[in-house]
Order: C-alpha cells, then structure tokens, then sequence
C-alpha cells in the first residue's frame, strides 16, 4: 500500500510541479525510463515466482538505468547514438515482454 500511495504521491507532484528535464539529459530519459520499466516487470515476476529480493531489484533498477544511458552516451559520442538506442530499447523491450508472458502465465496459469 505504501508503494501505491508513494506512486499516486509522485504523480500528482509531477502534475503540479511541472519540472523540466535539462536539454543535454533528454536523450537518455526515454532509455532510463524503459530500463527501469524492465527492472520492474522483472521485480513483479520473481515476487509471483517467490524468489523477491528487495536489495537485487534495487541493484538491478539502478544498473538497468546507468548501464543503458551509459551506452547511449557512448553511442552519442561515436556518432551512432540512434543506433545504439535503437538496440537498448529492443533488447529491453523484449525482456520486458518476455517478463509480461510469464506474469500473465502466472496469474491466468495459462
């Protein structure tokens, strides 16, 4: 209950405040986003498989989001950003929804 209240908290903050992110950190923010998107299906999936543990999934969320805006960093200054996000966000995205399968054979054991 604490995480839903702090997550309706943030939101409405979020509305109210209205920040703006900062010209030179946009790029990475659709990547941290989905890297920590991929962080929590993976979270919610090892709770529904009984292997939860709360300090591998803060570890996990932190690198998932440091090492993918790291490597489209690097792929900025090599000149290939687009290409480099391109990939973090396909293999991220077919983690998330090989994730999303096994959540939903869980809850519908189908």
């Amino acid at each position: 209950m604490i995480a839903v209240l702090g997550l309706v908290v943030g939101v409405v903050a979020g509305l109210l405040v209205r920040p703006e992110v900062p010209a030179v950190v946009e790029p990475y923010l659709p990547i941290a986003v989905v890297a920590a998107l991929d962080a929590v299906f993976g979270g919610l999936r090892a709770m529904l498989d009984g292997i939860f543990v709360d300090k591998v999934f803060v570890v996990s969320f932190l690198s998932n989001v440091v090492v993918a805006a790291l490597i489209v960093f690097l792929g900025d200054k090599l000149g290939v950003g687009a290409q480099l996000s391109t990939g973090v966000v396909v293999v991220l995205g077919i983690r998330i929804f090989s994730n999303a399968a096994a959540i939903r054979r869980h809850v519908f054991q189908a």
